[in-house]
């Protein structure tokens, strides 16, 4: 007899033969979604202690020890939902949230600023809905580069005036990267197997390959906008920062609508993935890791097509620029006005970072929002819309379509990022290369997952799709994974 059935054997004579108890374990440290998923149906576990196991790792590590700062609020509400979690794909397992995203309950939603600290959303955003109805416990809120980095070109990635500073857990002297930080950081560090960030241009991939995790941006509109705090419609979206990419395509699966995905482990064998030589940049060493890896997917019978050449992303980029700072005022008055409280436009809201200077802006100012507030008459916006459209266009059509229809390319693939810089409140960030530009403005698929390490920080390696190709990218991105098993716990070294 095996020590487990020794030890209920043992209960149940004790109790009696009406009698049954189950030892209940701690969950090991980074377990994934998958792994906890498991433990719950057999039993191994239950959810009020998963969320016990978590809030404890949240104390001593993101409050107390290194401090990564990653987690802005608790539910208070959590150790109750545990017990009443509804079945479903997700049953029992905690999840944070980026705090862009709405929650109708005793949590607030403030993108990280003070100005919506006061007034609690009326109902829950669409994507909390199915999270909820999956069974999954919403452990917390995430901090965030506040409004998820577009006040000021003079940021810090990480720092918002109601969360202060979230830090890298790999090295705290070193950026977790934006806007989705605190959801990279949270996930990472092990204070929740999973968090949902947001995206409009690499919020959630930069952060993800930073923090060394993997992170799904998928198409937009393929997981409803509605209840996230706006910078832009056109390419805002939410996404799976998680611990594998069978996490991330287990909560797209949740999130999307008729969303499925086959993640077979030979999905690499005669895959065509184009090399943008282009977007790699120069890092010796990252290129070196990069260069491996791509030996490995030769031997996992992948057809490297190197190099690959995206037509029209600069000028796309600049298009996307340009009707961006049209359309956060137009998106973000929208939904200041309909959410109601205190600040209800972004006139409001840029008089009150000037009433409260010293809480808002210590660090720095709000020059995109005042940009963004003069660009409000009908032949602006008119133009933004122009731009918009050529923007997509030229990233779409014209660029990630073109390249992989003249290659016959499954994917496209480059290092995701360079090591993430020193944090500087003083100068802001110090922008590292980050390939998300073309992803963000056609609106399609982009995953980054761990590729390795330079100077005990992360890089990431990024696979981009056509839209919809969500499914595809996730198979090939969990092959990769596979093949690489490039994600290490962070040592949360001092510097």
């Amino acid at each position: 007899m095996n020590r487990r059935r020794m030890i209920l054997s043992t209960a149940a004579a004790t109790l009696g033969p009406a009698s049954c108890v189950r030892t209940h374990k701690v969950p090991p440290l980074y377990s994934t979604l998958s792994t906890l998923s498991a433990m719950l149906k057999a039993e191994e576990t239950e959810p009020a202690l998963l969320v016990q196991h978590f809030l404890k790792r949240i104390a001593e590590i993101d409050k107390a020890g290194p401090c990564v700062n990653a987690v802005l609020e608790i539910n208070p509400d959590a150790q109750r939902l545990a017990d009443s979690a509804a079945q479903g794909a997700l049953h029992g397992l905690p999840i944070l949230l980026k705090d862009n995203i709405e929650t109708a309950d005793a949590m607030r939603t403030t993108a990280g600023s003070l100005a919506l600290r006061n007034h609690t959303p009326k109902a829950d955003a669409p994507l909390v809905t199915k999270l909820r109805a999956a069974g999954a416990i919403i452990l917390g809120k995430t901090n965030l580069s506040e409004w998820a980095n577009i006040r000021s070109p003079n940021s810090t990635s990480g720092w918002s005036a109601r969360g202060g500073l979230t830090r890298n857990p790999h090295k705290l002297t070193h950026s977790a990267s934006g806007s989705s930080s605190g959801s990279a950081a949270a996930v990472a560090a092990g204070l929740a197997p999973a968090a949902i960030g947001t995206e409009t241009n690499g919020s959630i991939v930069s952060p993800a390959s930073a923090c060394g995790i993997v992170g799904f941006k998928p198409t937009v509109g393929l997981i409803s906008g509605a209840g996230i705090i706006p910078i832009t419609h056109h390419q805002d979206t939410a996404g799976p920062m998680t611990l594998s990419v069978r996490d991330a395509a287990l909560l797209m699966q949740v999130l999307a609508k008729d969303f499925s995905v086959d993640l077979k482990p030979d999905a690499l064998k005669g895959a065509r993935l184009g090399v943008l030589r282009g977007h790699c940049g120069k890092n010796p060493q990252v290129l070196a890791l990069f260069e491996n890896a791509l030996e490995k997917l030769r031997a996992a019978g992948a057809i490297i097509v190197d190099p690959v050449k995206l037509p029209n992303f600069r000028e796309a980029g600049a298009n996307s620029w340009k009707a961006m700072l049209i359309e956060l005022r137009t998106d973000l008055n929208a939904y200041l006005e309909q959410r109601g409280g205190d600040v209800r436009s972004l006139a409001e809201l840029i008089a009150f970072n000037e009433a409260h200077r010293s809480e808002e802006m210590p660090h720095f100012a709000q020059e995109f929002f005042e940009q963004s507030e003069k660009l409000g008459t009908p032949e602006i916006i008119a133009e933004g819309e122009t731009a918009r459209e050529k923007a997509r266009r030229l990233a779409g059509p014209e660029g990630i379509d073109a390249a992989l229809k003249e290659h016959r390319l499954d994917a496209l693939i480059c290092p995701t990022n360079d090591p993430a810089g020193l944090i500087d409140l003083a100068k802001g960030d110090t922008n590292e290369r980050v390939a998300s530009t073309p992803a963000a403005v056609a609106g399609y698929p982009h995953l980054t997952v761990p590729l390795g390490f330079v100077d005990d920080l992360p890089v990431g390696f990024s696979f981009m799709g056509t839209a919809n190709a969500d499914a595809q990218i996730l198979a090939l991105g969990h092959a990769f994974e596979e093949i690489t098993f490039a994600m290490k716990r962070p040592q949360f070294l001092p510097g």
